[in-house]
């Protein structure tokens, strides 16, 4: 998670607009969070400036929103609060690059795709998961692979996740949520939890159950995190509007 003097402008505010419904927020609003971490007014509006720029974000008069390209960034957070899932029959997804001499940023884009759709690398070019998902195949990964559904003979998962790392770290921040929750006037500490906690879900591989170890702890962190942010979002906009 990290510290407090080391969250950027930049990352308070996509982590102010990822968090609101609809992700639009005045100037104002946007300079109070900055002012929670110690961040001058100024290098906020810098920042945002830069945003606009590069094109995070789409300004319209003094209210920041956005940009689709991060809309559908948050769209995989809020997806990962509350995952669109099927019963598993046992089937895996596998997809096996058959495309040729792709530029380096065409790579790393392919890659960012496969894993914001939850797939892991068995090997370089072979990408697979359960086929317990309820999602379509984008045009940039149909286009790249041959897409194959299979039983392996052995189960992969232990090559495919950290399921012991992810578990360890996620009831760590289930403990940060309580501190959090106990302490709900520390915005600060609240906002960098918050964060902490959405990142954290972005990562779980969403797993049937049949595959998941005992006592795992996706479930109860994401009731824990739904009950912190009714009651952290209340209290964070309190302060905005004074």
């Amino acid at each position: 998670m990290e510290e407090r003097n080391t969250l950027s402008a930049r990352s308070a505010v996509l982590s102010a607009l990822l968090g609101s419904h609809p992700p639009r927020l005045p100037v104002r609003q946007l300079v109070r969070i900055g002012a929670l971490f110690g961040i001058a007014e100024g290098t906020v509006r810098v920042a945002l400036s830069r945003m606009v720029a590069a094109g995070d974000l789409l300004q319209d008069g003094r209210f920041y929103a956005l940009s689709e390209r991060l809309t559908e960034r948050q769209a995989r957070q809020d997806e990962s609060r509350d995952p669109h899932t099927r019963p598993w029959d046992g089937t895996w997804e596998v997809a096996v690059v058959t495309a040729e001499r792709r530029a380096p940023a065409d790579r790393a884009a392919f890659r960012a795709t496969m894993t914001a759709l939850r797939l892991a690398e068995l090997r370089e070019g072979t990408w697979m998961r359960p086929a317990n998902l309820v999602r379509a195949w984008p045009k940039a990964v149909t286009a790249q692979c041959t897409l194959i559904d299979g039983r392996p003979h052995d189960d992969p998962t232990p090559l495919l996740w950290d399921l012991d790392g992810w578990a360890a770290e996620a009831r760590k921040l289930e403990q940060a949520l309580d501190r959090a929750f106990d302490r709900a006037g520390g915005l600060a500490e609240g906002f960098l939890v918050s964060a902490a906690v959405l990142r954290h879900l972005l990562a779980d591989p969403l797993l049937p159950e049949e595959l998941l170890p005992a006592g795992w702890p996706g479930a109860e962190l994401r009731a824990r995190y739904d009950d912190f942010d009714r009651h952290y979002r209340e209290v964070l906009y309190e302060h905005l509007k004074d």
